[in-house]
């Protein structure tokens, strides 16, 4: 985890450093159902690559918001899932889910007009 020190004095900053980008939101949306492999997530979410995923995942593992499950055998078995901190931010992601839904209603009616 960060230290007191690294985090911006505006909490909203802080929320944004934690989840900013397209990509960390994504992982979020979809290990609130279950903890995924990384392939299998890495398919689930469009455009994404292995590189940006790793890096994506490792941060939000320093960050405290993700774990790293390693079943030692063979073949390798590891999964990724949100910790009980990481499932503090489902609000965020439910709110922007209700946002984009109703903004896509706005779009559609504003079109139909």
């Amino acid at each position: 985890m960060r230290t007191k020190e690294e985090l911006p004095a505006c909490p909203v900053a802080t929320a944004v450093s934690l989840i900013g980008g397209k990509w960390k939101l994504l992982i979020l949306r979809n290990l609130k159902v279950r903890p995924w492999r990384f392939n299998e997530l890495q398919r689930s979410i469009d455009g994404i690559s292995q590189k940006v995923l790793t890096d994506s995942l490792r941060q939000m593992m320093a960050d405290g918001l993700v774990y790293r499950r390693d079943y030692q055998q063979q073949p390798p078995k590891v999964e990724y899932g949100l910790t009980e901190l990481g499932k503090e931010m489902l609000p965020i992601v439910y709110a922007l889910a209700d946002f984009g839904n109703y903004y896509k209603s706005v779009v559609v009616q504003n079109e139909n007009e």
